[in-house]
């Protein structure tokens, strides 16, 4: 039998070293925390330089007010700061740091020296920590402000250490914090640098377009559109800042940015409040820029939450998320920023009313029709019936599944690879032809029908289904127009029967077992996503540009272009640099004969380095496929024809996988019979009687 343990106080050491963990996870950590000191000191300039990725050396100088030799003492010790002092001050805090822990912690976990001399006048002095302990308080001579040097970080904690990434990868995350903090101080002139090299440098001007210049660019910094808002009887006193053209975009939220009382923080929400000021301009898996700051009172919001303050929390979030969407939206108002076709993932809604007629009934007067890129509906005579333009919503029962159409003349027409792979951004469904077919093209009358003249003129197979529970097949024809077989077995899907399409985006069918939903979209994706590997299998196939491209880069996708330029030219992307912040493009992947559009160079450099450790120039191609595969994909809201459905069942069924997308989503959805049951309470004898007590 195992001893009863003791319960004993840990030693100095031990809990300075757990509580660093919670404050200083990567050298990232370290810079945010300097970098928040130095502007609580008032701090008109701050230099961060760092070496290795942090990993090897972190300094950061200030201009600010500086400490004195008692300070500078103090500093070190747990717990203890200049901005608060009390409790009570927790409720309206102002300053970014206000716990006293990041210079403590930081020097429980790495060799750590501090020079200062205040602002005011007196002499400059210097502390050295190690590991937690704290040497004396030394002259040195030094410019009024402070500087900080780590050094070793993590040096006596090898299970945090180990765990660190690349060089490359751990100064994505520093130049990340940096940017942040020079976005939200553009009255700060603030540097960074790694190795020695200058990444970027803000000038300090006050101007926040002028930040934005130096750390995204030019073309980023001209597509930018201004914000400002004070909501009236709302517990926000502004919203203000920069949100970016629709069209101006990249793969992931890394350039979404949101400040509230000028802290950095990762506030899903406001996130959240942005992109849906954009409505449907943005595609499914595009992001703005934006840089937007949040005013509120101090004791309007909690940021307390956790030792990294990167996390708030607001007393009334559905009041502060409605001023942030309604400031943003109203922005983008202003400019006159709507787009004349849907973005790609998403298809325009047909403007057409089709009214639901018999099989011999002529659409549009035997013409078939489409709608055009400005919404009008136009025949193929290039007529307009722009007259005729309704919602769609009155053409059908919410909710109801509706018959798929069994015209092979007017199909959906599915865009090509090569129609959107020149532009990302461009509608991949503004082609649709949008016709409807009869909503009963069988002419078979409902049970309710029969019911009320007393005849029945039902086929003999349709009552042999009323008694035996098998449906009878509906007439299925391939996109070549020949007649489908009505028994659909597949290999890896189950056997189906299609009914209908559900909301223009899922195709209903029937199983053995029950009811399926199929997401026609994320089948596609995934019929094309495979295609795409196939072709790009071995390899890369890729086409030199007729002429070079030059691509302007953030100061992130910079830094990263020199880590990655090897891994992308096995891409089948081959670039040179022009100057700091521009390449040229001199190669790109081709893709079924098709060159890709230059710019998605930018994706693939995120994605190198959001990647996981050691991970593959395979795996990172593999997630840019799945993106691609998105551009030519069957898209929601779109009518299609009987033997297209068909055609992408087939397909899908030749699949590898084809009950997900290439990116994790279901493409199939099963509701079997004892469920369906179940809701129908059909659970209990006699069903069609009164259920007993």
């Amino acid at each position: 039998m195992s001893e009863t343990p003791t319960i004993h106080a840990l030693d100095d050491a031990t809990v300075r070293r757990i509580a660093a963990g919670e404050v200083v996870e990567r050298p990232a950590s370290v810079v945010k925390e300097l970098i928040e000191n130095s502007l609580d000191a008032d701090a008109s300039r701050v230099t961060v330089a760092v070496e290795g990725g942090g990993t090897e050396g972190v300094r950061v100088r200030d201009d600010g007010v500086g400490m004195t030799a008692a300070d500078l003492e103090r500093a070190v010790e747990e717990h203890t700061t200049s901005k608060i002092r009390s409790g009570d001050d927790l409720e309206a805090v102002g300053t970014l740091g206000f716990r006293g822990e990041a210079l403590h912690t930081i020097g429980a976990v790495s060799r750590l020296t501090i020079r200062s001399r205040p602002r005011d006048g007196g002499r400059g002095h210097e502390l050295a920590v190690e590991g937690g302990d704290a040497g004396p308080v030394e002259p040195s001579g030094s410019p009024p402000g402070t500087v900080v040097e780590v050094e070793d970080l993590f040096y006596n904690t090898p299970a945090r250490k180990k765990f660190l990434k690349t060089a490359a990868t751990e100064f994505d995350h520093v130049n990340r914090v940096v940017t942040q903090y020079a976005l939200a101080n553009p009255d700060v002139a603030t540097t960074l640098e790694h190795d020695g090299r200058e990444v970027f440098s803000t000038e300090g001007s006050g101007g926040l377009e002028s930040a934005v210049l130096a750390v995204y660019g030019r073309e980023v910094a001209s597509s930018m559109i201004e914000v400002a808002a004070a909501p009236d009887e709302s517990p926000v006193e502004s919203v203000s800042g920069l949100v970016s053209h629709p069209e101006t975009t990249r793969a992931g939220r890394e350039y979404l940015s949101t400040f509230v009382n000028g802290r950095y923080v990762t506030a899903g929400p406001l996130r959240e409040a942005v992109l849906d000021a954009y409505g449907g301009q943005l595609a499914s898996d595009r992001y703005p820029f934006a840089v937007l700051f949040v005013d509120v009172p101090p004791d309007a919001v909690d940021v307390n939450v956790h030792p990294r303050k990167m996390e708030v929390r607001f007393d009334e979030e559905g009041a502060v998320t409605d001023a942030v969407r309604t400031a943003v939206r109203e922005a983008l108002l202003d400019e006159g920023l709507v787009r004349s076709s849907a973005p790609r993932g998403r298809s325009a809604p047909e403007e057409t009313r089709i009214s639901p007629a018999s099989p011999e009934h002529e659409v549009a007067g035997g013409e078939a029709v489409s709608v055009d890129d400005e919404g009008s509906a136009t025949s193929d005579e290039g007529s307009s019936t722009g007259d005729a333009a309704a919602d769609p919503a009155t053409d059908r029962s919410a909710g109801a599944p509706r018959e798929i159409e069994e015209s092979t003349s007017t199909r959906t027409r599915t865009p090509t690879l090569d129609e959107v792979t020149g532009d990302p951004t461009s509608d991949t469904s503004s082609t649709n032809e949008a016709t409807r077919a009869a909503s009963n093209p069988s002419g078979r009358r409902h049970d309710d029908d029969a019911e009320i003249d007393g005849s029945d003129d039902t086929p003999d197979d349709a009552r042999d289904w009323d008694r035996s529970g098998v449906v009878p097949s509906t007439d299925q024809r391939t996109l070549d127009g020949e007649t489908a077989s009505p028994d659909r077995e597949f290999d890896r899907l189950p056997a189906m029967r299609v009914l209908g399409q559900f909301d223009e985006t899922y195709v209903v069918a029937e199983t053995p077992d029950g009811l399926v939903l199929v997401d026609q979209h994320a089948a596609d994706e995934r019929v094309n996503y495979e295609r795409l590997r196939a072709e790009m299998s071995g390899e890369t196939p890729t086409q030199a540009l007729a002429e070079p491209v030059d691509l302007e880069l953030t100061a992130r996708e910079a830094a990263l272009f020199d880590t990655y330029r090897d891994a992308l030219a096995e891409l089948g992307f081959h670039a040179d640099r022009v100057d700091d912040r521009t390449v040229e493009v001199r190669t790109v992947p081709t893709v079924f004969d098709t060159a890709l559009d230059p710019s998605l160079l930018r994706d693939a450099l995120t994605g190198f380095a959001d990647g996981t450790e050691g991970e593959t120039v395979d795996a990172v191609a593999d997630a840019l496929l799945a993106d691609l595969a998105c551009y030519p994909s069957i898209t929601g809201n779109t009518s299609l024809t009987e033997g297209s459905v068909v055609d992408l069942l087939a397909a899908l069924d030749d699949c590898e996988n084809p009950f997900a997308c290439p990116h994790g989503r279901p493409v199939v959805v099963a509701f079997d019979r004892g469920e369906i049951e179940d809701r129908f309470e059909r659970d209990y004898p006699g069903h069609d009687g009164r259920r007993a007590e």
